[in-house]
């Protein structure tokens, strides 16, 4: 797949007149139509006035090639967040739900939630064998008073999960931040749930949440790793350059 056109297909394209003459007169094509600009995502020359000007530094910063393919994994992992904040949420609501109710929390779970069933079937989610589940209730059956606390609890990391997915889909920093301290947390739970039982579908999403720290850390250089912030904005200032290198280049 070519994202640079796929893109563009969808967002337009962008073009860009530098004011150094070397840059400038390998963008620019004159055409018995007028002038044409070369798009600085897929290269491909577009009739009428460029979209911006200035010096090739000040070029916009394209999503294009590898960072387009970034930008899918990212989005990628912020729809997996919104799938586990759903069921934390639902989850909080089942334990609330307890309070006036006599059910285990499996049943009233597994009711409020059937129109999921078919969704955990195909991935062999089953419920019942979750140790996560299997702790909130033994805690739930020691002391009826935690119940507010444990609901209180899953609401807000399911709400975390969601936040997280808002900043990963908006291609956000904050949000890189936020779903590396999120995910952290989360991996001793999911640890803990292979103590239980062991599953492909646990397994994966274990190895995925780990690929994921690891990918945010390095490549986006958080928490001052590889020269830190000031380093990740020197690398986008270059990339700008490298855009208008790139495209009058083709």
């Amino acid at each position: 797949m070519d994202w640079n056109l796929r893109t563009c297909s969808r967002k337009g394209h962008v073009t860009y007149a530098p004011e150094e003459s070397r840059y400038r007169d390998k963008l620019e094509a004159h055409t018995p139509l007028g002038d044409a600009w070369r798009c600085l995502r897929c290269g491909a020359y577009v009739l009428g006035e460029p979209h911006g000007s200035g010096r090739a530094d000040d070029a916009p910063v394209l999503l294009r090639g590898k960072a387009l393919r970034s930008a899918f994994i990212l989005r990628l992992l912020a729809i997996e967040r919104w799938v586990r904040g759903l069921v934390l949420t639902l989850l909080a609501i089942a334990v609330f739900r307890l309070k006036s109710s006599q059910v285990s929390l499996q049943e009233l779970f597994s009711r409020d939630v059937s129109a999921l069933r078919p969704f955990f079937r195909q991935v062999h989610f089953n419920i019942s064998d979750s140790a996560t589940i299997k702790s909130i209730q033994h805690v739930l059956h020691t002391k009826s008073s935690t119940l507010t606390v444990v609901g209180v609890g899953l609401l807000v990391y399911g709400l975390l999960q969601v936040l997280e997915g808002i900043g990963l889909w908006s291609l956000r920093r904050w949000g890189e931040y936020v779903a590396v301290v999120g995910t952290t947390l989360f991996i001793p739970l999911e640890v803990y749930e292979l103590t239980e039982t062991i599953t492909w579908l646990k397994i994966v999403v274990l190895l995925v949440n780990i690929a994921a720290v690891v990918y945010l850390l390095v490549s986006k250089r958080l928490f001052g790793l590889r020269g830190g912030y000031r380093a990740y904005e020197a690398s986008l200032n270059e990339e700008s350059l490298l855009e208008v290198e790139h495209s009058s280049a083709a």
